[in-house]
Formats: structure tokens, C-alpha cells, sequence
């Protein structure tokens, strides 16, 4: 994923980056730190390229009618990394997804480019859980859609409780995943 960079927006962000380093009480002009607020600029731009781009267009763009295949379709142990909306800090895991499809499949590569455009934005994982569940239920219309994420949380492992290994899992459902031994099969699968 290649984030699109503002020449604009980069120099206005270097010039609010290279304030905070002062504030923060370092020399901004400092050999090291020169070209740090324009790089900070750049890389904020890229992890937060979600905002430019459209799931829903993602699948749309290859949706396909299914040969009445009715079983789970899953994409486990998708990479992402987020960053936190309350502290700026990076959250980053793993993401499951499965659904059941009903009239749609899609083109597999876009389930990870999903939840890659939601973890581009500022987030809390639960939301982002539930954006990814949304996004394929909207636009797919399949029996069940569930969506599973196990991250870490660096506001959680570098400030405040400082808990290393700590791990935090969401999940969200609709349709056949309601069902007790829909969702068993699901976690059985992705262990």
C-alpha cells in the first residue's frame, strides 16, 4: 500500500512537528533532529492513509457471484498496525475474518486490504473490529460475517500499567455466526 504524500500538508505537519521537539525542550535545529519534523510528517501520512481510501469500493471492486459454495470462507492471521487514537501510540496484531457467503464472493487479497484501510486511520481496536464486520456485511450481504482481532497495545506496554504481555481480543458477528457452534468452528479454525 503506497500512501499518496501532500507537499503541503508535509510541510505544515514538519512545521507542528518541529514545535513539539521544542517544546519538548530539544533543539530542533540540531544535526540529528533537522529533518525529523519532515519525515515524522511524511510517516504519519503514511499510516494514516485509511482516510483516503474506500473498503467499501476494495470489495466492491471484485465482488463475484459464488457457485453456491455456502461454507466459511476464512482469511486468518492478517498483519496489521494501527495507531491509537488516545495516545498516538501504535496497537498492531492479528486480524481473522470469516464469512458465509449467500449470492457474493470476493477476490481473497481484499479482505487484508480491508483491515489494512481501517488500522490506516486513528482507532480503538474495538471500533476498528466492528468497521471490518460492517464493511463485509454491507457490501457483501453474506449469511454471517465474524471478525476476530488479538493486538498489542503499546499505550498499555510503554506508559501507564507497562504490561508487556498483554494481549487484547475483540470480536463481532452477524447471521450464522450467532449460533454457538457457528462461532466454535470459527475460533477452532483459527487457532
Amino acid at each position: 500500500m503506497q500512501a499518496v504524500l501532500d507537499e503541503e500538508i508535509t510541510q505544515a505537519l514538519a512545521g507542528h512537528y518541529r514545535e513539539i521537539i521544542r517544546l519538548l525542550g530539544e533543539n530542533p535545529e540540531r544535526e540529528g533532529l533537522l529533518k525529523s519534523p519532515a519525515r515524522i510528517a511524511k510517516a504519519m501520512q503514511f499510516m494514516l492513509q485509511g482516510y483516503n481510501q474506500d473498503p467499501y469500493e476494495v470489495l466492491r471492486s471484485a465482488m463475484f457471484l459464488e457457485e453456491d459454495y455456502k461454507q466459511m470462507v476464512i482469511v486468518k492471521d492478517i498483519d496489521f498496525y494501527s495507531l491509537c487514537e488516545h495516545h498516538l501510540l501504535p496497537f498492531f496484531g492479528k486480524a481473522h475474518i470469516a464469512y458465509i457467503p449467500r449470492k457474493y464472493i470476493t477476490g481473497l487479497s481484499k479482505l487484508p486490504r480491508v483491515v489494512d484501510i481501517f488500522a490506516r486511520r486513528l482507532q480503538i481496536q474495538e471500533r476498528m473490529t466492528l468497521q471490518i464486520k460492517d464493511c463485509i456485511q454491507h457490501t457483501l450481504n453474506p449469511l454471517g460475517v465474524m471478525v476476530v482481532i488479538e493486538a498489542q497495545h503499546q499505550c498499555m506496554q510503554m506508559r501507564g500499567v507497562e504490561k508487556q504481555n498483554s494481549l487484547t481480543t475483540t470480536s463481532d458477528f452477524t447471521g450464522y455466526f450467532q449460533q454457538a457452534k457457528t462461532r466454535e468452528e470459527f475460533m477452532n479454525l483459527i487457532k
